[in-house]
């Protein structure tokens, strides 16, 4: 037997890379907010068990994802303004009242302080390093077609 071109292709499988990347993205800041969430459990002794860390970061990536969805993500995964500052502002805002609802901790002052500078700082920087990346990029891809007159074979 031989291999048909029947097979699907490893694109419609996944999706082409602009499809994927957004979703990449996303995915990195949800890892972003984990380990804003471990380091909070470090910091007060409250467990660093899978479960544990989990637990105080299920409030917040519930928020991550309501605010990118409600800023369309897809479209523009690394748009500072004003995507950056929505999907900040509604990770924490989001993560504290459903910290609060669902009996898991409190939404002091000074951690609402704490939360949003350390998660504005991590989700921001990613959009920053990302949007260079995408920016070099574009620029690579600018460069080879148009930098020069490519001769074509005879």
């Amino acid at each position: 037997m031989s291999m048909s071109s029947s097979a699907p292709a490893y694109s419609d499988h996944l999706g082409s890379p602009r499809e994927v990347l957004p979703w990449m993205l996303l995915a990195i800041d949800s890892l972003l907010v984990i380990g804003f969430a471990a380091l909070g459990n470090r910091n007060h002794s409250t467990g660093l068990a899978v479960t544990d860390v989990l637990q105080t970061a299920t409030p917040f990536l519930v928020g991550l994802l309501i605010s990118s969805l409600a800023m369309r993500f897809w479209h523009r995964p690394s748009r500072l303004w004003p995507d950056a500052l929505v999907v900040i502002l509604g990770t924490v805002a989001l993560g504290m009242i459903l910290r609060v609802l669902s009996g898991t901790g409190g939404a002091q002052w000074s951690f609402v302080l704490v939360a949003t500078a350390v998660l504005g700082v991590l989700l921001l920087g990613r959009r920053i390093i990302s949007a260079r990346f995408a920016n070099a990029a574009s620029r690579s891809i600018e460069g080879k077609t148009r930098g020069g007159i490519q001769e074509t074979p005879r």
